[in-house]
């Protein structure tokens, strides 16, 4: 029995509020979470009803109705509670296996985890990978399965475990909550994170310029500071500077004194120049090959023939780091250079760091699009089709 029938048959005056009634019809919001003033009205009126039902029947009974009636009753309040929309696929393939669930039931919290109301969550190319089953032999699922994994939000709750953190109740973090590492997953009103792949928000970027940054700019940490050591006056290509992972790193590469050139479409020419490159290539129209010679590093985010060209411009002893390409001793030995393939880990040091850096340096994080919750099988495409300037974020 809902709590709107309930209310009916007691005949009941008293109002809910438009806040309480939203989490009874299943409507975006407060769906039970953090409303007090609702569970207090709820359980009055479970009582209500266990009364008038005691009152037409023999005392005999009573004893039995009662436990019966109001066990029913608190589950049914257990059920709200315990509920929440989140989007799932339930097996690979396309837009057709993405479904919205608005009975999702709430996840369980336990040991290193917190429980968060998430703000914003940012689609990366992984999230469309791992739906269209291209990730399945290392990433093995149950479905249905909640997808996403970058977030912004509010720590609702913390694990048994995750109390002596320096996380608290109320804190704004961002992080990773995807279900490949320990979380619930991010596309979701609530999800669970573990304290290891979260840190607090950077204070200069709103939730969904938050939401957008924790793969991307990892990404770009990891491969310019830890792996390249890039440093001041060094010569770096980085390819897709208008994308979410080239956006940052030429902030980054700037920041540290790098020389900055990058292949872009013409249209993203001027957008790039802001950001800091010193030099763009038409990847349409020019050959960066004929154009650079002598770099101390690439950093490759396309990979396939752009991975191979990209050895030709580097001078000996350089270095290249693709997020798509192993190693290729071949090339390695052809051009007496150095070859990573970088797995990024989203951790919370290099959370916090990045976040650091983005406070005391002002870093642009553009967000290209907004989609809601509802509208995510097509935010996923247009990540796929559109290939946005910097990020596509759903809003929550």
């Amino acid at each position: 029995m809902g709590i709107v029938s309930l209310l009916s048959i007691l005949g009941t005056t008293d109002k809910v509020s438009s806040d309480s009634l939203t989490i009874v019809t299943g409507s975006p919001g407060l769906r039970c979470i953090s409303c007090i003033h609702f569970l207090g009205k709820a359980k009055m009126y479970v009582d209500l009803l266990v009364s008038c039902i005691l009152r037409t029947i023999s005392f005999s009974g009573k004893e039995a109705v009662f436990n019966f009636v109001s066990g029913l009753s608190f589950n049914i309040l257990g059920f709200i509670i315990l509920m929440m929309k989140s989007v799932q696929f339930k097996g690979y393939g396309g837009s057709d296996v993405i479904e919205i669930n608005q009975t999702t039931p709430t996840p369980t919290l336990t040991g290193e985890n917190v429980l968060v109301k998430l703000k914003a969550a940012g689609i990366n190319p992984i999230d469309w990978k791992i739906r269209e089953g291209y990730m399945q032999q290392m990433i093995p699922l149950q479905f249905p399965s909640t997808l996403g994994m970058d977030f912004s939000g509010v720590i609702n709750q913390i694990g048994e475990k995750a109390i002596s953190s320096e996380f608290k109740q109320g804190d704004e973090v961002y992080g990773q909550a995807g279900v490949t590492n320990g979380g619930s997953g991010a596309f979701a009103e609530l999800a669970l994170a573990n304290v290891d792949h979260i840190a607090h928000k950077p204070e200069r970027l709103n939730h969904l310029e938050a939401a957008a940054t924790p793969l991307v700019g990892v990404s770009a940490w990891q491969a310019l500071v830890e792996n390249m050591k890039l440093s001041k006056n060094q010569k770096i290509l980085i390819h897709g500077g208008a994308g979410g992972i080239g956006s940052i790193a030429i902030q980054l590469a700037k920041n540290i004194g790098a020389h900055v050139a990058t292949t872009v479409n013409a249209n993203d020419d001027q957008y790039v120049q802001e950001l800091g490159a010193d030099q763009t290539i038409d990847y349409k129209s020019q050959k960066f090959e004929d154009l650079l010679h002598d770099y101390d590093v690439v950093y490759d985010t396309i990979g396939g023939d752009t991975y191979k060209r990209s050895f030709k411009i580097l001078k000996k002893g350089g270095m290249i780091v693709s997020m798509l390409e192993q190693p290729k001793s071949e090339l390695m030995q052809q051009y007496d250079v150095k070859a990573i393939f970088q797995f990024t880990q989203v951790n919370k040091e290099r959370l916090t760091k990045l976040a650091q850096w983005v406070d005391q340096n002002n870093i642009k994080i553009n967000v290209d699009r907004t989609f809601s919750l509802d509208e995510t099988r097509y935010a996923l495409e247009y990540q796929k089709d559109v290939h946005p300037r910097g990020k596509v974020v759903i809003t929550i």
